[in-house]
């Protein structure tokens, strides 16, 4: 059954790594309008709300892309990883699988 089980094959390293990408389609979003409604808000504040907006908007567009940069890092470091040892990557245990093929 699909539900209670898991591949023996699935590094779960793997899978954060591709929870963090499908993530960034939504990261993008959000950073770039909180960047701009609280840069409008504190701009609003200071009395300057057009010098804010664009602080803010640069800001959340700042962030947007150091999130990408840091999934890219952790990318990066598990190709590293997968190329010194493919085995261990694969399936992402120590050693040899105990139930073999057809499990």
């Amino acid at each position: 059954m699909w539900l209670g089980s898991r591949k023996p094959d699935v590094n779960p390293r793997e899978r954060a790594l591709w929870g963090d990408l499908m993530a960034m389609g939504m990261v993008f979003p959000i950073a770039i309008t909180l960047g701009f409604f609280i840069g409008r808000w504190a701009g609003g504040l200071l009395g300057h709300p057009r010098a804010g907006m664009a602080v803010g908007l640069v800001w959340g567009v700042g962030a947007g892309f150091w999130e990408l940069y840091k999934t890219t890092v952790r990318l990066d470091r598990m190709d590293r990883k997968d190329a010194q040892d493919p085995k261990d990557a694969k399936d992402g245990k120590d050693g040899p699988d105990p139930g073999g093929p057809g499990e």
